[in-house]
């Protein structure tokens, strides 16, 4: 089954324009296929980005987190011969 498809349009600087058009004839692919790609791998990125800021919001509201000098103890004894575990919540 053939997906329905919309074409979208977007100015980009010249310079990564040549970019896609390079990458075009190195990978024998025409530029939709880059520019498709491209978007796909954006798209997945923030919304993954925005799921852990939420999971990190849902953190704060139950109570689950630790103090900033517990945080920093644990950041700073990183590589030393007394490393600390990750801190718990």
């Amino acid at each position: 089954m053939v997906a329905e498809t919309r074409t979208l349009t977007a100015q980009v600087p010249i310079e990564l324009a040549q970019e896609v058009d390079a990458l075009s004839e190195l990978l024998e692919r025409p530029r939709q296929w880059i520019i498709k790609k491209a978007l796909v791998q954006f798209l997945a990125r923030e919304a993954e980005k925005r799921r852990l800021i939420q999971e990190g919001l849902d953190d704060v509201s139950a109570g689950r987190m630790v103090s900033m000098e517990q945080a920093r103890a644990w950041a700073n004894s990183i590589g030393t011969d007394e490393e600390r575990p990750v801190p718990k919540a």
